[in-house]
């Protein structure tokens, strides 16, 4: 645990509004906060270093911060305290799908208290199962003889018959009924089921907290007051139901709905799925199973400790709060937003506050695998005076969904209620072996264009995807020109219509990133700042989604790719993502006819080079790591002109074709080969409605604005295009 760090209930606010955060402090020291606007977030001393400007706004403190724990780990709580107390004998039925060992036991379904009173079955560090209840005379167990496997159903039953004075515990392999095993203990005194202080839980040892949790998916809970089959039902809960909140609905007659807590994976295949259907609203007794994790997290939950109130006609602009105890420094950004329906200014920059949680802690694998890497890593960030934390050595808040959880499954929900180490002023992601390049991604390298636009006198708005989400094209409206930052990669479906529409009735659109506009995500209904993704269908992905497994639950739509979901990034901006490498960069080539075609020479006013952009902060070029090309087939206009091409990109990078584009190891789908494909295209277009857009391909983009600064042929194209755009 980090001794000093905290998260805010929300990543943006208007003037008027007031921002909580949420501050762990183990240091023993008093906390100071303070409120500053931040100017640049990249440490590189070659750029000025990390710049910020205090700002006189109050800081109020709720509580006094101390030392915090995470949560981590789903589980469910099922019915009211005391479920077992007017029941001498039960049984518990349930379907069993573990997905890791692990040398402790992991409890699958508990409602045992201090006092001994109760039921818990739970999987040994053997992968036996031992289910134990209280007795008269002290706990009673019984343990199966042979594991249940990994990876696969196992049918369990726990019957606790009071008459026969016996505890029993049955397992069948759902793929091999022959292969049941039951175990049978004799009770030395009469069973105590009921629990006054404890309700039943779902893997977890605990109704309060994720305690001994379990990796893997439960099905069908059902619980009778009898050790017979047909013995009243307690409770019979089915998880194919209410997919998309956090609800474990009860269908027996006592209507004992139950809570999941950290947010679990549905809307995953059961021990009924057949294959015949991959939509779980379609087949949704085929979907009843639930996946709980030993490391989900939804919220940290910690107390608020401080709040700040935005004054009246404070500037909309990127802002952390500093925080200090003792020696140790802390930083958590935001970004205040114009108020609703008002404009500061003409152009507006989109900050793309889902891509940067849902990349929120990412753990590099070259920080793992790689000791070299991470040893220079680490001493830059000593040198530059860095951000001195990284996800890959401090894990204890939830990992990004490019990260595996434990039992290896992929993460598909993420939450902003929790540290993210990566959206931190002065977060290096690469080291660097010279000052000419910075290795930022995501918000310190977004902050490569927020200076820019400052230092060339362009008064702008941040709205986020938050706002856009929420509002649509109504927040767009009174803006003549939206940018993005450095990689809008992620997008809800209200998004994307809201900026068609603003592009569509005359809105001009300035894409200043790459791989953008590729996976669609879903959020939670229920819980502000909660993500979902489902990697399904090709692109380029850290998991892959189990088949069947592509429907968002909460949402019920088909995830994935944009691409697959009749909505290429091309159709909006014109290019899309075609092509990955290191984090390296080229310049681009200036077509010769584009300054010649009074549609789009003024965009190279006063660059007489034929090349451009071949220094930059971000991979020592503009057009570098990830490239988006034209391409009609997908949905870029026939009207859209390539003004300049990348080329000469650095061998070692090495770049690869993105999956989606690949027929076999030598075709494309495009018929075209491989190297032809490996490009960024800047591009221009005007619509029907009157609208524009520029595009440039290229994630390295904007790290080559502040190079000379701001004094190069780069950042002469970008000012002329937004002097245009902005008027």
């Amino acid at each position: 645990m980090l001794p000093l760090t905290g998260y805010a209930d929300r990543l943006s606010a208007r003037p008027g509004q007031t921002l909580r955060f949420h501050v762990a402090n183990a240091t023993g020291a008093p906390v100071v906060a303070h409120v500053v606007r931040v100017h640049c977030a990249d440490p590189n001393p070659a750029i000025g270093g990390v710049r910020t400007e205090p700002v006189a706004i109050p800081v109020t403190t709720l509580e006094a911060p101390g030392p915090q724990t995470v949560p981590l780990g789903s589980y469910g709580v099922l019915g009211h305290v005391g479920l077992l107390s007017q029941a001498s004998s039960c049984s518990l039925t349930l379907l069993v799908h573990p997905t890791l060992q692990l040398p402790r036991r992991q409890v699958i379904v508990s409602c045992l208290d201090d006092a001994g009173r109760g039921l818990a079955l739970e999987l040994t560090p053997a992968l036996t199962l031992r289910a134990t209840i209280g007795t008269a005379a002290g706990p009673a167990t019984v343990e199966t003889a042979a594991p249940v496997p990994l990876h696969a159903w196992t049918d369990v039953a726990l019957v606790v018959d009071a008459a026969n004075q016996t505890l029993t515990l049955r397992t069948t392999p759902w793929q091999d009924q022959t292969a049941s095993q039951t175990a049978t203990t004799a009770l030395a005194a009469t069973p105590l089921l009921h629990a006054p202080s404890r309700r039943l839980s779902l893997a977890s040892a605990s109704d309060t907290a994720p305690v001994d949790t379990f990796n893997g998916r439960l099905e069908h809970p059902v619980l009778r007051a009898g050790a017979a089959a047909d013995s009243a039902c307690i409770g019979d809960w089915d998880f194919a139901l209410d997919m998309h909140t956090n609800r474990a609905t009860d269908t027996g007659p006592l209507g004992q709905h139950g809570t999941l807590v950290n947010t679990p994976t549905r809307a995953v295949c059961g021990a009924h799925w057949t294959g015949q259907e991959h939509c779980f609203r379609h087949a949704p007794a085929q979907y009843g199973a639930i996946h709980f994790h030993d490391d989900d997290l939804d919220d940290c939950r910690w107390p608020a400790t401080h709040a700040v109130t935005l004054p009246d006609g404070l500037k909309s602009d990127a802002y952390a709060l500093l925080l200090q105890a003792g020696d140790v420094q802390e930083n958590i950004p935001f970004f205040v937003v114009p108020p609703r329906g008002q404009a500061s200014a003409r152009i507006a920059v989109l900050v793309s506050t889902y891509t940067y949680t849902v990349y929120g802690n990412h753990a590099r694998p070259e920080w793992i695998n790689d000791p070299a890497w991470r040893a220079a890593l680490v001493a830059q960030n000593k040198a530059w005076g860095a951000y001195p934390y990284n996800p890959g050595e401090h894990r204890d808040y939830g990992l990004s969904t490019y990260n595996h959880h434990a039992d290896g499954s992929g993460i598909a929900l993420v939450s902003w209620r929790r540290p993210m180490l990566n959206l931190r002023v002065g977060y290096v992601t690469y080291p660097y072996p010279d000052i000419r390049g910075s290795g930022l991604r995501h918000y310190p390298a977004d902050s490569h264009l927020l200076m820019w636009l400052a230092r060339m006198g362009h008064d702008v708005d941040l709205i986020t995807d938050d706002e856009l989400h929420h509002e649509g094209a109504a927040l767009l409206a009174p803006y003549k020109a939206v940018v993005t930052g450095s990689h809008p990669e992620y997008h809800t479906p209200q998004m994307l219509d809201a900026l068609q529409t603003y592009r569509d009735s005359g809105g001009r659109l300035v894409y200043l990133g790459g791989n953008g506009f590729y996976w669609k995500i879903a959020l939670d209904p229920a819980h502000d700042g909660l993500i979902e993704i489902r990697r399904g269908e090709g692109g380029i992905r850290a998991w892959a989604a189990e088949p069947g497994e592509y429907h968002q639950q909460f949402d019920g739509q088909y995830g994935g790719l944009w691409r697959r979901n009749a909505r290429p990034p091309q159709k909006l901006v014109g290019v899309g993502f075609t092509a990955q490498g290191n984090f390296v960069g080229s310049h681009y080539r200036i077509d010769p006819a584009a300054r010649s075609n009074p549609q789009v020479s003024w965009i190279f006013d006063g660059v007489r080079a034929d090349t451009v952009g071949g220094e930059g902060f971000s991979g020592h070029g503009a057009a570098g790591f990830e490239l988006d090309r034209v391409d009609k087939r997908l949905g870029s206009p026939a009207n859209a002109i390539v003004v300049a091409r990348s080329e000469n990109h650095p061998p070692e990078a090495p770049w690869m074709l993105v999956p989606e584009e690949h027929l076999t190891h030598i075709t494309t789908i495009p018929g075209l080969p491989h190297k032809a494909l490996i490009r960024a295209d800047m591009t221009w277009f005007d619509c029907p409605g009157g609208g524009e857009v520029f595009a440039v391909g290229s994630i390295t983009f904007c790290g080559a604005l502040p190079v000379n600064q701001c004094d190069n042929d780069i950042s002469r194209i970008l000012d002329n295009v937004l002097r245009r755009f902005g008027n």
